[in-house]
């Protein structure tokens, strides 16, 4: 399952900073905006102890984590909806992405330039959020245009419910608010909004770039954002992206977690990251354990086990029979799948089987 979350936010804001250490990737970052053109892209495993844990007990051949593509895209500007600041190519990039990391300034350096003249990330927030809602309304009512005679006078059901959905984005968006916001109760709404591709309405995570000494505890510009993204469901994290350059830097996971002591850190602002835009994306992980690998993968919770057998291969799913499913405390407490058999907590699960995050799974199929 390919995934992708896009880094946007002003020009020199931390964003190829943040890039950079998540995925050792080395995107130039400069101080001056514009720096980034083409998006950088970066493919960072999923942080999971399980997957060692499991490792640890089988001893295969390799090890494969779950992967997440990082997605460096160069600054917004005010004007990027008009196409300023090569702004058109810049929200297309964004378009592709399934959810966002907005990176906002929070710290004070004389010594980076803020395209603004001065540190304000709930202004540069709005300035971000503007941009995508005015694109996302100039798509709204290009729309409207197209759909508005067969749904008032066609009498197409399914005009009449795009057009529902339309007008209710529009409201919206004509009222300062992200299209994420609007909420719909049937599956048809809901499958009409979601062919619309609005970037307003992919999840949205706030990361708060500050100094090495707010790392922990946040500062005034940090709570400035907590209030100003209350009503929004968002997630909000802090990070000190500098920091965690120096951090990707050290060799060793000791080294690391030896910096992160000095510094009063249980865990690097990245796996944070990773994590919460893992789970923002609704994805859990199944595994699959042999001698020959140990692999984490990815799927959307609420999956049903024909669908995560498809995850594997589509013939899997196609020709699903059954699932063989261990429960992970139960392998790692038992010690081998030979225990877990012996003591009768192995399950054989039909289609209806909905797969639990940490699940080790066996397909059975036929083709």
């Amino acid at each position: 399952m390919s995934l992708q979350c896009g880094i946007v936010g002003l020009p020199n804001v931390g964003k190829s900073t943040l890039f950079n250490s998540l995925s050792n990737a080395k995107a130039q970052a400069a101080n001056f905006p514009f720096c980034t053109i083409e998006p950088n892209v970066g493919v960072i495993t999923v942080p999971d102890e399980r997957l060692s844990r499991l490792a640890e007990i089988v001893n295969p051949g390799r090890i494969v984590p779950a992967t997440v593509e990082i997605v460096d895209i160069a600054g917004l500007v005010k004007g990027a909806s008009k196409g300023e600041g090569l702004g058109n190519q810049f929200l297309g990039n964004i378009r592709q992405t399934d959810a966002i990391i907005h990176v906002l300034r929070c710290f004070d350096d004389g010594n980076v330039v803020h395209v603004d003249g001065s540190v304000d990330p709930v202004r540069d927030k709005e300035i971000i959020d503007t941009e995508l809602q005015l694109k996302d309304l100039e798509t709204i009512e290009s729309r409207i245009a197209k759909v508005e005679k067969l749904a008032t006078m066609g009498g197409s059901k399914e005009a009449k419910v795009e057009y529902g959905v339309l007008k209710a984005y529009q409201e919206a968006l004509l009222q300062g608010r992200s299209a994420r916001t609007v909420q719909f109760e049937t599956k048809d709404e809901q499958r009409a909004a979601h062919d619309l591709f609005l970037l307003t309405s992919k999840p949205v995570l706030y990361v708060c770039n500050v100094d090495e000494g707010s790392a922990k505890t946040g500062n005034q510009y940090v709570e400035a954002v907590r209030q100003a993204v209350k009503d929004e469901g968002a997630e909000i994290l802090v990070i000190a992206a500098r920091t965690e350059a120096d951090i990707a830097e050290l060799e060793t996971y000791e080294e690391r977690q030896m910096f992160l002591e000095d510094i009063g850190l249980e865990e690097s602002g990245c796996n944070r990251l990773v994590k919460t835009a893992f789970s923002m994306l609704g994805l859990e992980t199944f595994f699959t354990a042999g001698p020959m690998e140990v692999k984490a993968w990815t799927y959307r919770r609420g999956w049903k086990a024909p669908q995560c057998a498809g995850v594997i291969h589509t013939d899997f799913e196609r020709g699903f029979i059954r699932a063989e499913v261990i429960k992970y405390d139960d392998y790692i407490r038992l010690g081998s799948e030979a225990a877990v058999r012996e003591a009768g907590l192995l399950h054989v699960e039909g289609k209806e089987y909905e797969v639990q995050d940490g699940d080790i799974m066996h397909f059975r199929f036929n083709v």
